[in-house]
């Protein structure tokens, strides 16, 4: 059942732009897919070691500023995201080895508040080198030839470019496919590394860490390279995504607001699932884009009603999102996905 949810939405995100034409839509798509990476990423830490870090912004930002920093010296080549976005990974892995090697002999709430306290030090640091990062500003840059909205991937006689279904076959939509392909991808290789040997090895280190420790596995070293992928993969969403939005800024990847929504997805989707990260992604970002629209056609639909108006008033949609979060959280304590997973375990 819940794979089936999850096939359903990736087959949902691949026709999308067939679906919707507006801009707006292809937009919450690209980074519903990008944030599937990004929050299945995390969840390699949180739900299959119980590490709970706020650093996982600064992986995801570090590919972003690498590879829009390329782009804006070096130019809209494929060679500046290669060389750009491979700096971005390899600072992401060598600060991953740093904090796991510093932090991660500690427990819970101390290693929290170092990764807190590291993230916090990143936007400073790119506020401070702003002819480097742009500052609070950001930068933007060209992106690929291929990806510009006024490339033609298909012309008809007349030189037009073709639609099919209403979309234009443009660069638009190679970008798009491109976010997609790439984000599935990674996806598929995070379920593989789940279902490994290191997968299992990291569910015995999550249960309990002193009987993993006592039949010769040693949690800090499995627990230092899990921090590693999970930063690899974060490091190369944030490049897809730089490469998506022409534009890298704090706000786009470096935010707090950013890590409490992907903690936000995991503990909706389900911990420790995969399947979670796609539903909790999918809800919280449809909640954020739709959920003000929702009300306000609610709102007017009982304009001659009393107080239901006053209710449904767009301003309040942070109201209803915090009230679903708590009723989500009370029916499914293990979230959607651990909860209908869970009788399969038993």
């Amino acid at each position: 059942m819940v794979w089936g949810i999850v096939i359903v939405i990736w087959l949902g995100l691949a026709l999308s732009p067939f679906l919707f034409h507006d801009v707006r839509s292809q937009q919450v798509a690209a980074r519903i897919c990008v944030f599937i990476v990004l929050v299945a990423s995390y969840d390699l830490l949180i739900g299959y070691t119980g590490i709970v870090s706020f650093a996982h912004t600064i992986f995801f930002g570090l590919g972003a500023y690498g590879a829009a920093t390329a782009l804006r010296h070096m130019g809209p080549g494929w060679d500046a995201i290669v060389i750009g976005g491979g700096i971005g990974i390899v600072m992401a892995v060598i600060l991953a080895i740093f904090i796991g090697l510093l932090s991660l002999r500690v427990k819970a709430i101390f290693f929290t508040m170092v990764t807190l306290a590291v993230a916090s030090v990143a936007v400073v640091l790119v506020s401070q080198f702003s002819d480097f990062t742009g500052g609070e500003d950001g930068i933007t840059y060209k992106v690929p030839k291929l990806f510009k909205p006024a490339t033609k991937l298909l012309v008809d006689d007349d030189g037009h470019v073709v639609r099919w279904l209403g979309t234009k076959l443009n660069g638009k939509l190679a970008a798009f496919y491109s976010v997609f392909c790439m984000s599935l991808l990674l996806y598929l290789a995070m379920i593989r590394i789940v279902n490994s040997p290191l997968g299992t090895v990291l569910k015995a280190v999550r249960e309990n860490e002193t009987r993993a420790e006592a039949i010769g596995y040693r949690v800090v070293t499995y627990r230092t390279l899990v921090f590693c992928i999970s930063a690899v993969f974060a490091a190369i969403a944030g490049i897809i995504y730089a490469v998506w939005l022409k534009y890298t800024g704090p706000e786009t990847v470096l935010s707090f607001s950013i890590n409490i929504d992907i903690l936000l997805m995991v503990v909706i989707g389900g911990m420790g699932t995969m399947s979670g990260a796609v539903i909790g992604v999918v809800l919280l970002n449809l909640a954020q884009y739709y959920l003000r629209d929702i009300m306000q056609l609610g709102a007017e639909a009982t304009a001659n009603l009393p107080l239901i108006p006053e209710l449904l008033n767009p301003d309040r949609w942070l109201l209803w999102l915090g009230l679903s979060f708590i009723l989500l959280v009370y029916f499914f304590p293990a979230g959607i996905a651990g909860t209908m997973l869970k009788p399969r375990v038993k």
